[in-house]
């Protein structure tokens, strides 16, 4: 648990680091000895840093486990094999791990923010995020970033003399991707300048695992194909070379294939622009990266321009596709009847969401409870209130 081994300068720490799992932590690295400050002080343990802790935490969490049943794209009655939150979750975490030990940052906290950055997250993915953004509006706003955050430090009870799991400050700082204008029952950590490396790694790591396993489940769902790929950058190399295997190797094993080359190209190039950063702006401290005008963790210019043209690419062909944005609406329809309903009887609640009204007011009470349920939930809620021919059964 040692982190006092001399720290290799900004230059050493361009240079690759291959396989060597001996290198200590980076100058620019968060160490847990000097942070890891907590709302509630604790006394350290013997043989876990505080990081590690917080690790523990989110994955024992209830938040992390209704992950399993909540929707990345599509809704987990559809089929077995499609990504959900806490599959996406793993696999941004897998992710994240990767680029943080190359770049010689704090691994424990960029998994820990990796794991928890959807804790937040409602049913429905963003199909319910929007619903509860807009009934919202008028009481302070919604958004899965800053719900995670109420759900770390006030949703959560494991312990008896306080809410929340009580997370070191930089753990919650990775999960908040700006501020927000809602209350919070306790201090936030301050968003007004660049967030940690670690919070950047695990931001980063988010968007290339959904990038790629939301192609994979759009490949395999058949709503997308191989051929339609062929014009996109750097991927449309990837899927020539997978449809030249084709009759030699199962459909599946081409198309994983080429998604893990992709994963692969993007986080070689992170890892190498990001050191190519550091080393040029000299970079040897947390401040100086907090510091700086932009983000220091992102990929090439060219590769920067590829991603956005993949993302627009998804949003066009997948994301609002007719099959999925059908799903989308009716989902919507779920949430927004579930909110209305416990709004105007909410005597339907459960007396424990009832008794927070005066605290946090009946309005953030109810987006409390409907952001914490699972897809699954939330329909036989409202097959419960509306009935056998209740919305959720058309999902």
């Amino acid at each position: 648990m040692s982190e006092s081994k001399k720290s290799p300068s900004a230059k050493e720490q361009g240079r690759g680091r291959g396989l060597d799992e001996s290198q200590p932590l980076a100058t620019f690295a968060l160490r847990s000895a000097t942070s890891g400050h907590r709302l509630h002080p604790e006394e350290p343990h013997p043989y876990r840093t505080a990081f590690q802790r917080d690790r523990g935490r989110i994955v024992h969490s209830t938040a992390f486990r209704r992950l399993q049943y909540k929707t990345q794209v599509f809704v987990h009655l559809e089929a077995d094999h499609y990504r959900n939150r806490l599959t996406h979750t793993l696999e941004g975490a897998q992710i994240t791990r990767i680029i943080a030990r190359q770049l010689g940052l704090n691994q424990d906290l960029a998994e820990s923010v990796a794991l928890a950055h959807d804790l937040g997250h409602t049913p429905f993915g963003h199909a319910g995020e929007r619903v509860l953004a807009e009934a919202m509006l008028d009481h302070g706003g919604f958004d899965h970033n800053r719900q995670g955050l109420r759900v770390v430090d006030l949703l959560e009870r494991r312990h008896p003399d306080y809410l929340g799991l009580n997370l070191c400050d930089e753990t919650r700082e990775g999960m908040l991707k700006h501020g927000s204008n809602w209350a919070h029952p306790v201090p936030i950590p301050d968003v007004s300048g660049q967030r940690s490396g670690e919070a950047q790694v695990a931001d980063a790591s988010d968007e290339i695992a959904y990038l790629n396993h939301d192609l994979d489940d759009a490949l395999r769902a058949g709503i997308l194909t191989l051929e339609m790929l062929i014009e996109l950058p750097i991927l449309g190399d990837l899927a020539q070379q997978a449809q030249g295997h084709h009759g030699e190797i199962p459909e599946e094993v081409r198309r994983t294939r080429m998604i893990s080359e992709m994963i692969d190209i993007l986080v070689t190039d992170l890892i190498a622009a990001t050191r190519d950063r550091i080393v040029a702006e000299e970079l040897d401290s947390p401040e100086a990266i907090r510091a700086r005008t932009g983000k220091v963790v992102g990929f090439s210019p060219r590769v920067e321009r590829a991603r956005r043209e993949i993302k627009s690419f998804l949003f066009e062909r997948f994301y609002n596709h007719p099959k999925v944005a059908l799903r989308t609406q009716e989902a919507e329809k779920v949430v927004k009847s579930l909110f209305d309903q416990f709004l105007a009887a909410p005597d339907h609640l459960p007396e424990g969401v009832r008794a927070r009204f005066d605290e946090t007011g009946r309005e953030r009470a109810i987006a409390d409870y409907v952001a914490g349920m699972t897809d699954r939930f939330a329909i036989s809620e409202q097959t419960r209130l509306f009935g056998a021919e209740g919305l959720g059964n058309s999902l």
